[in-house]
C-alpha cells in the first residue's frame, strides 16, 4: 500500500529533445532564447521542437520559457538570501520589466515577490537559530539513509547533503541508520545533471513492501552557497515527513488489536484528531484514553488528547464544554511535564492556544521550532498565535511557510483557514472569504469554517453567499447560537469577534 500519494511529478516521460531544451532554459533562464537556439540545444529542427512542445507540454517553447523563468525566480526568492533583491532576481531570470514581473508573479503565485522573499528570510533566520540538541523519543521510525548516488564531481556535495539529511531526520523525530536491514524505511537519493542545472532526487521506500511512498526533487545549482545544505535538507525532510507519518499510521492500522502498543493507539488516533470533525474526534478520544490508561506517561497520546478535548469546545462538538475544557487543561499540564519531540510540542501548542494560554503556547512552539525548524505544524501554530495576538501580517507569513514546507499535509487546510482569519482581522474580507472557501474545499467536513467565512461574505456585501454559508453552518449545528460561538471561538482579538457576532446575527443566527 502506498501510504502517501503525493509526489513531485506525475507527468509522463518527455522526449529527449524536449528535456534538453528545458535543461537549456533552466541552465540560463535570463537568456533571450530563440526557437532556433533551443532546437539546436535539443538536436531537433525548429518545427519538430515546436510540435513536440505542443504535444507533450501543451504549450509553445516561448510559453515554456516564461514558466521556467517564473520557476527560477521563485526558487531564488525562496532561498531568502540576506542580500537578495527582487529587481536583481527578476533581471537574472529574464524579466526586464520589473513592474510587469511583480504583477504577473502575484497572479501566478498569489503573493508579491517581496512577500516570498521576506517569508523565506524569516524561515532561514529560524533555522540559523536552531541549537545543536535533540530530544529523545520512544517509538521513533527508523530510516536507512545510504550514500547519495552521484558522479565523482558531485561526490562532496552528495556527502554533505547526506550528513545534513541525517541531522534533519533526527530533528524531525526519526532514527537514522546506515544499516538497511534494521530500518522500516529507506531514503535513497541521486544527483544528476550539470553544475549549472543539478537535479537532486530522493525517494522514500517502505522496506517491508518495497513501495515507493513519496519522492522529492530539487532542481538548481548545489554546493555554491546559494542555499546552505542544512536548509535544503530541512526542506526536503519537511516535504517527506507527512508521508513518513502516514506510513507509520498505516503500519499501526494493519496491526491486530491485541498487538497494539500505546504508541500504536496514539498513531491510530492521530488522523481522527486531525480530521477536526465530531465523529473523528470521538473515535480518537476513545483510542487515546486507552493509550493513556496503558501508559500514563505517553507524551504523544497525552498531547493529542489535550488537543482533542479542546477541539470539542472550540468546534462545538461538546455537550459538556466545561468538563471537556477542564480535561483538556489537565492533560495539557501533564503533557508540559512530559516534554517530547517537535511533533508532540506542536500538538501541545494547539491545545494551549485553545485554552487561551498564549504565553505558554508561544514558549512551547518556539521550543518545537528550535528542535525542528522544518515542522510545518509548529510554523502553522505560530501563525495562529500571531493572529490571536493581532499581528495578522506576521501570521500570514508563518502560515505560508507551513504551506511551503508541507503543502499536502493533513493540516494544510487549517493554515488556509488561518490565512483567511488573518485577512479578516485586517479588514480584507474578499481575501478572507477566498482562503476560507479554499480551506473548506480541501476539507469539506470542517463546516465550522462557516463561522468566520459567512461574516466575511456579509462584510463584502455578498448576501447570497452569506445566506448559503450560514445555512450550511446550521445544517451541521442546528442548535448553534451566537452565545455558543462566543464560548467556542479561540482567543481572537475582541474587535474580530465583535464583527463575527454582528455579522452572524444579521443573517439570522439567534443570540
Amino acid at each position: 500500500m502506498n501510504a502517501c500519494a503525493h509526489g513531485t511529478s506525475n507527468s509522463a516521460p518527455l522526449p529527449r529533445g524536449v528535456r534538453r531544451a528545458l535543461d537549456a532554459m533552466r541552465g540560463n533562464p535570463g537568456r533571450d532564447w530563440s526557437v532556433t537556439e533551443l532546437a539546436g540545444a535539443a538536436g531537433l529542427s525548429s518545427r519538430t521542437l515546436q510540435r513536440q512542445f505542443r504535444l507533450f507540454l501543451g504549450k509553445t517553447p516561448r510559453a515554456a520559457l516564461r514558466d521556467v523563468r517564473f520557476e527560477s525566480a521563485r526558487r531564488e526568492l525562496l532561498q531568502g538570501l540576506p542580500d537578495a533583491k527582487v529587481m536583481d532576481v527578476a533581471l537574472r531570470c529574464g524579466f526586464p520589466h520589473f513592474g510587469r514581473f511583480s504583477v504577473d508573479y502575484r497572479r501566478q503565485f498569489g503573493e508579491t515577490p517581496s512577500q516570498t522573499l521576506k517569508r523565506q528570510a524569516i524561515f532561514n533566520d529560524a533555522l540559523s537559530a536552531m541549537p545543536a540538541f535533540f530530544v529523545s523519543s520512544r517509538d521513533r521510525p527508523m530510516v536507512a539513509l545510504g550514500p547519495i548516488d552521484a558522479a565523482p564531481e558531485h561526490g562532496g556535495i552528495a556527502r554533505s547533503i547526506a550528513d545534513e539529511l541525517t541531522t534533519a531526520l533526527n530533528r524531525a523525530g526519526a532514527v537514522v541508520t546506515r544499516q538497511p536491514g534494521a530500518a522500516r524505511y529507506h531514503l535513497v537519493g541521486t544527483i544528476s545533471g550539470s553544475d549549472r542545472q543539478t537535479h537532486l532526487t530522493l525517494r522514500l521506500i517502505d522496506a517491508e513492501t518495497g513501495c515507493h511512498l513519496t519522492a522529492h526533487r530539487s532542481d538548481g545549482p548545489l554546493g555554491d552557497d546559494t542555499i546552505p545544505d542544512e536548509h535544503l535538507a530541512t526542506k526536503i525532510v519537511a516535504a517527506v515527513q507527512p508521508c513518513l507519518r502516514l506510513a507509520e499510521i498505516d503500519r499501526a492500522g494493519r496491526k491486530a488489536d491485541a498487538d497494539l502498543s500505546p504508541h500504536d493507539l496514539a498513531l491510530r488516533a492521530m488522523p481522527f484528531v486531525l480530521s477536526l470533525n465530531a465523529e473523528g474526534n470521538a473515535y480518537a478520544l476513545d483510542l487515546l484514553e486507552r493509550a493513556m490508561k496503558r501508559d500514563p506517561g505517553h507524551a504523544l497520546a497525552t498531547a493529542l488528547a489535550a488537543w482533542a478535548y479542546g477541539q470539542r469546545v472550540v468546534y462545538h462538538f461538546a455537550t459538556t464544554p466545561t468538563e471537556d475544557r477542564a480535561r483538556s487543561a489537565e492533560l495539557a499540564r501533564k503533557a508540559q511535564s512530559l516534554g517530547g519531540d517537535a511533533t508532540v510540542l506542536a500538538v501541545l501548542g494547539n491545545a494551549l492556544t485553545f485554552l487561551h494560554d498564549l504565553d505558554a503556547a508561544n514558549l512551547i512552539i518556539r521550543k518545537a521550532l528550535s528542535i525542528d525548524g522544518g515542522s510545518a505544524w509548529a510554523w502553522s501554530r505560530s501563525g495562529w498565535i500571531d493572529v490571536y495576538n493581532g499581528d495578522a501580517d506576521s501570521g500570514i507569513e508563518r502560515f505560508k511557510i507551513a504551506l511551503d514546507l508541507a503543502p499536502h499535509d493533513s493540516l494544510a487546510f487549517n493554515s488556509m483557514v488561518g490565512i483567511g482569519c488573518a485577512h479578516f482581522e485586517s479588514g480584507r474580507y474578499s481575501e478572507a472569504a477566498h482562503w476560507q472557501q479554499r480551506a473548506l474545499a480541501e476539507h469539506p467536513s470542517a463546516t465550522w469554517i462557516h463561522r468566520t467565512m459567512c461574516p466575511a461574505y456579509v462584510l463584502i456585501g455578498d448576501e447570497s453567499e452569506a445566506r448559503r454559508s450560514v445555512t450550511a453552518l446550521r445544517e451541521d449545528y442546528p442548535e448553534l447560537t451566537i452565545s455558543d460561538v462566543q464560548q467556542g471561538l479561540p482567543p481572537l482579538p475582541q474587535s474580530y469577534c465583535d464583527r463575527v457576532f454582528d455579522a452572524l446575527h444579521s443573517v439570522g443566527l439567534p443570540l
